[in-house]
């Protein structure tokens, strides 16, 4: 016992104690005091483990051990609470067969009495012995692949003769790594062929000839590799590796193809085989040829004249494929090209060569579009290339997309639509459809107030000179000539989204300042002193910047084409902020219904004031309106919008949207109670309207540039 425990100490000097004793409860057989207390610990050294038999039990019994107990834990683990009397047989069949820890594992225990024995107990007594872990016999998952010897602190492996133990220290591997360059020919087989190969193969053959020169492979005889039957994966593999890429891996009992070519002068033949099996392998011919050059040059390609192969010099013209153009290997720039000429050297290489990659027709500009956004297709992200197909859509629910929203990317580096179209669509303002539309009608000169959002292409000027306008686009307004043809852009405030003029002064979040980049007047205005003649009375204003469109601002429609002509008792509504039947200007935006007057009727026209002459009147050019004895546009109305149809009758039972009709010019109507405007005939000043906005824009496009 002595020499024993010496050559523990010897061997593991950190673990100073006696390979195995006695441990007991305190006053043990005499009896355990009340309040008794009682620890103690051992851990085995590495490849040992640590036993523990009780021989002994005697405590007071209680309910789950509460009074007297002892605690048994493994490895910090609880793994057993004991109480009461137990016979010797009893504790081995019970208790003692699990106090045994893990190799290099640790036991404690743990013995408490309180104060209530009312008789005395005698305790607790085991015996513990650290002993040798036996790895080989003990431990099924040893890991040692071949054989297992065991020595005390641990085991070791070792192989049958031919094999080798990998770094593994556990794995059995046959040593069949072989280097054959210079060899012209020969033949390469599995370990044992044509016996069943070796387990745990990891064998690396090495062919190398000189450059002008390939190897060409032969598979004969039979061919056995593993392969799984479920999936027909490899299990086992025999890969080829060349210069230009791997061949296989082969497996299965199928014979490879052969004769195969590998293009290459330096090739290595990998064997790997799994622990199980009994497969018989394979065996490959090898001798040497003449480099040839492949058949494909590049991929995504064809070549002229196609054959499977060439010789040395022989001139190929390579084509890519539809929808991939050149591209250099060296500096990857594209070359905008599809045919290269290249030729076949002598170590079976193509020089030049270039990839054919495919046409990338880069991400749409639409930065200078309004809200128009570039998604991916319904089955993914955005991607660019050739056959690739992008979406358009509108990111705001205020404009409507107006083209096609599907393109694809053609072979000539072009986003072409499904219908042919090469233009990107366009993201057009929805005009003319308030959110929330009046229910009822009014009139300005003791008219109805508006609500926000109700009248939202009403546009309000407080400088030069009090007046309105109309927002026909997000960046563009309309107004009367005489409102602002004697300022220059810069000095005109107009402000849009608002009901109440008093909060202009203020920092309502929503009004919204629109500074204006451009007035442009109507060529034929001659703004007359005094005023007799309001004739093309219409003004462009281009706003700095597009506004952002919501629920209180949005654009109003401009007429149809071809409906140039008002008829007499078309109704509408005309809106601003002008004189009220107070004789003052309103704070409050006001509406009114009108109705279009007859022509005779328009003729008659008042008599100026300041010279007592008539006001003239042109056919084509105006339109006059009213109510009699109701209402009607007044001073500080200048430039505001009348709309058709009447507000309360537009998006449904099938009229339409609202358009701009006319804009406030010119008349007496609110100061003689005749109740009789004129207006502007917006639908004759379409093509002005298209061309001067056309044109503007045009003009700083290239101004950008």
């Amino acid at each position: 016992m002595l020499r024993s425990s010496l050559f523990l100490v010897l061997l593991f000097p950190q673990y100073v104690f006696a390979i195995s004793g006695w441990v007991q409860s305190p006053g043990y057989p005499r009896g355990y005091p009340p309040h008794a207390s009682f620890s103690w610990s051992r851990c085995a050294p590495p490849g040992h483990v640590l036993s523990l038999t009780l021989s002994h039990l005697d405590l007071e019994d209680s309910h789950d051990c509460e009074n007297d107990a002892l605690r048994i834990m493994l490895d910090g683990v609880p793994v057993s609470t004991v109480c009461g009397q137990q016979t010797f047989e009893e504790l081995q069949s019970s208790v003692n067969p699990r106090l045994l820890s893990h190799t290099g594992g640790c036991l404690s225990l743990s013995f408490h009495s309180d104060f209530s024995n009312v008789r005395r107990h005698t305790g607790f007594r085991g015996f513990y012995t650290v002993r040798d872990f036996d790895e080989c016999e003990d431990d099924p998952d040893h890991g040692c692949s071949h054989f297992c010897q065991n020595f005390i602190g641990g085991y070791r492996c070792s192989c049958r003769h031919g094999y080798q133990l990998d770094t593994d220290k556990q794995t059995c591997r046959v040593s069949c790594t072989e280097d054959r360059s210079g060899s012209m020919k020969g033949v390469i087989s599995s370990p044992s062929h044509p016996a069943p190969y070796a387990e745990n193969a990891r064998c690396s053959y090495t062919l190398s000839v000189e450059d002008h020169l390939q190897l060409e492979l032969n598979f004969t005889g039979g061919f056995d590799v593993e392969q799984s039957p479920d999936d027909g994966q490899c299990i086992d593999s025999v890969t080829v590796e060349t210069s230009s890429g791997p061949l296989g891996p082969f497996c299965g009992q199928a014979l490879p193809p052969s004769p195969l070519l590998t293009q290459s002068s330096h090739v290595r033949i990998l064997f790997n085989s799994d622990a199980y099996g009994s497969n018989t392998g394979f065996s490959i011919h090898y001798k040497s040829r003449v480099q040839t050059c492949p058949g494909l040059v590049t991929p995504h390609s064809s070549g002229a004249p196609g054959r499977p192969e060439h010789s040395h010099g022989d001139t190929v013209t390579v084509t890519c494929e539809l929808g991939r153009t050149l591209e250099t290997e060296s500096d990857a720039k594209t070359l905008s090209l599809t045919e290269f000429k290249t030729t076949c050297q002598r170590t079976g290489a193509w020089s030049p060569v270039y990839r054919c990659v495919p046409v990338n027709c880069g991400m749409p500009d639409v930065a200078r579009r309004t809200s128009l956004q570039v998604v991916g297709s319904d089955s993914g992200g955005i991607s660019t290339l050739y056959g690739d197909e992008i979406q358009f859509e509108c990111g705001s629910k205020y404009y409507t997309l107006e083209g096609d929203d599907g393109y694809l990317c053609n072979a000539s580096s072009e986003w072409v639509s499904v219908s042919g179209e090469t233009d990107f669509p366009r993201c057009t303002e929805v005009c003319g459809k308030p959110e929330d539309d009046i229910s009822s009608t009014g009139r300005i000169w003791g008219g109805s107030r508006a609500e926000l959002g109700k009248i939202p292409w009403q546009l309000y000027i407080q400088e030069p000179k009090l007046g309105a306008a109309s927002l026909i686009n997000d960046g563009w307004a309309v107004t009367a000539a005489h409102v602002v043809s004697d300022s220059e852009a810069m000095q005109v405030k107009m402000y849009g989204g608002l009901i109440d003029t008093d909060n202009v002064a203020g920092s309502q979040s929503d009004v919204v300042v629109m500074d204006v980049k451009n007035v442009i007047i109507h060529s034929g205005y001659n703004n007359p002193r005094p005023k007799l003649n309001f004739d093309n009375d219409i003004a462009l204003l281009r706003l700095s910047s597009r506004v952002k469109l919501g629920p209180n601002l949005l654009p109003i429609c401009l007429p149809e084409v071809g409906d140039r002509h008002v008829q007499e008792n078309q109704l509408g509504t005309v809106s601003g902020w002008g004189r009220t039947e107070e004789r003052k200007l309103s704070k409050i935006l006001k509406y009114a219904p009108v109705k279009a007057y007859s022509l005779d009727e328009c003729k008659t026209v008042p008599m100026h004031k300041g010279n007592n002459k008539p006001m003239i009147f042109t056919e084509e050019n105006m339109f006059c309106a009213g109510e009699s004895g109701v209402g009607d546009s007044c001073r500080g109305d200048s430039g505001g919008p009348l709309v058709v149809p009447p507000l309360g009758s537009g998006n449904k039972d099938g009229q339409g949207p609202y358009r701009l009709r006319g804009i406030v010019s010119w008349g007496s109507a609110c100061q003689d109670q005749q109740f009789k405007g004129y207006y502007v005939n917006v639908a004759n000043y379409l093509e002005w309207i298209q061309e001067t906005i056309e044109r503007v824009e045009r003009e700083e496009k290239e101004m950008k540039k």
